[in-house]
């Protein structure tokens, strides 16, 4: 396995998407609630961490890290679960929140491009900069921000940040296995929960993980158990409870995720 760090800010850059709605998923109700739930007071210090794994994680990835200021981490895909340790006495049970957000939308103008190669649209950059700042105003501002390497996710991010500085305080981490497994059906939710699980740590109560279809979708109607349609620049806000983001996981099941709220460029959120 192999890293590759590049110094600086994350720069600019997906997946083709199609519907994808399991059998037991029934219709999303309009929820208009998300602002409406402020963070609570950062807890102590994280503990040690409990490995509360459901039956839906099929892989996992091992990844090193830094933090966005010092330099953004690219790491190559090495299935493996988090190895599980005990959870500390008294550390209350917290809210914690996941933003599933697709990138902005891109440019097919280039028939040469590869896929991964594909810049963002001028419509797309616009979306960004809109996105940022509703999270910003709704209090949604992640902590850290797990996120494909492909171009129109690096841009998508790269427009954020400048649109909202506050997203420059998020540690950053490029997973390349976020481009490929949103092209497997079934198998995005349990990979984004591991990734969330092995990178965070306790203490961080807002993570970003930005993607492609048909994936991202598919994993917001698996863990809320409601139809979830993302379409370019859509944030899914997800909220659970637990001392831990393998706890809170692990109490939601599959399902049972509370679904806050879809933030989209072109108006409220729904």
């Amino acid at each position: 396995m192999t890293m590759t760090l590049f110094s600086g800010r994350a720069s600019g850059y997906y997946c083709c998407s199609s519907s994808f709605t399991p059998s037991f998923i029934q219709p999303v109700k309009n929820i208009n609630n998300a602002a409406a739930n402020p963070l609570p007071n950062s807890p102590p210090p994280p503990p040690s961490r409990l490995l509360l794994r459901s039956s839906a994680a099929a892989a996992a990835t091992s990844f090193g890290c830094f933090p966005l200021r010092a330099a953004v981490s690219v790491v190559s895909d090495e299935y493996a679960y988090p190895s599980p340790s005990p959870s500390a006495p008294g550390f209350d049970s917290v809210t914690r929140r996941l933003i599933l957000l697709r990138h902005a939308h891109s440019s097919f103008t280039q028939p040469t491009l590869r896929d991964h190669d594909r810049p963002l649209t001028s419509t797309g950059q616009s979306d960004a900069a809109k996105v940022a700042l509703k999270l910003q105003q709704l209090g949604w501002m992640p902590q850290l921000i797990l996120l494909s390497d492909a171009a129109r996710t690096r841009e998508t991010l790269k427009i954020m940040q400048e649109s909202v500085p506050t997203f420059l305080d998020a540690e950053v981490r490029f997973i390349p296995s976020f481009y490929s497994i949103a092209a497997m059906d079934g198998q995005t939710a349990g990979h984004l929960q591991l990734s969330v699980c092995k990178h965070s740590t306790d203490d961080l109560l807002t993570v970003m993980c930005m993607g492609h279809n048909r994936g991202w979708e598919e994993a917001a109607s698996i863990f809320t158990g409601t139809t979830v349609e993302l379409k370019t620049c859509n944030a899914a806000l997800l909220e659970a409870t637990g001392k831990s983001w393998e706890e809170a996981f692990a109490l939601a099941g599959l399902g049972g995720w509370k679904l806050q709220g879809i933030v989209k460029p072109s108006d409220g959120i729904v």
